[in-house]
C-alpha cells in the first residue's frame, strides 16, 4: 500500500491535508454562491505581510471582502464564531494592503462571512453573512 501512495504522489503530487480540501471546496462553493446573488468576482486568496483574505468581490460600489468557514459540523459553534478579534485585526490589515495595491480608491467596503456546511465531502449549505464586521479599529479608510 505505501508504494502505491509513493507512485501516486509523484504522479499527482503530495495528497492534501483534509482541512485544506474542505477549504478548497468551500471557496469554490462560495464563489459560485456569490455570483449566483449578483456579485462581481475579482480575486482569490490575496495575501499580504498580515494574512490573506479568502475572496475579494465587488457589489455595486462597494469592494466586498470575504472569509470563507467551511466546516463538516457544527457541533460546538458556527463557522463564523472562528471569525475572532485577532482574524478580523488581520483581514484588515490585508483589506487596507488590498486598498493600497489599487491606489488607494475611494471606495466602500465591507467584511463578509461565508459559511459552508460540508457533509460527506460535499456542500450541505452555504449561508451568506454580509457586512458581518467593520474595519477594525485603530485603522481606517477613505
Amino acid at each position: 500500500m505505501n508504494l502505491i501512495r509513493r507512485i501516486k504522489e509523484r504522479l499527482t503530487g503530495p495528497a492534501r491535508p483534509e482541512h485544506l480540501r474542505r477549504g478548497k471546496l468551500g471557496e469554490r462553493a462560495a464563489r459560485k454562491h456569490l455570483r449566483k446573488h449578483g456579485l462581481k468576482f475579482l480575486t482569490a486568496n490575496f495575501r499580504s505581510a498580515h494574512g490573506e483574505i479568502d475572496l475579494v468581490f465587488r457589489d455595486g460600489d462597494c469592494l466586498v471582502f470575504v472569509e470563507v468557514k467551511a466546516r463538516s459540523s457544527e457541533n460546538w459553534t458556527r463557522p463564523a464564531a472562528a471569525v475572532n478579534a485577532a482574524k478580523r485585526r488581520r483581514l484588515s490589515q490585508t483589506a487596507l494592503a488590498y486598498l493600497r495595491q489599487l491606489k488607494n480608491p475611494r471606495v466602500k467596503i465591507r467584511f463578509d462571512i461565508v459559511e459552508v456546511l460540508l457533509a460527506e465531502g460535499k456542500v450541505r449549505e452555504v449561508r451568506h453573512l454580509p457586512n458581518t464586521f467593520p474595519l477594525e479599529r485603530p485603522y481606517r479608510h477613505g
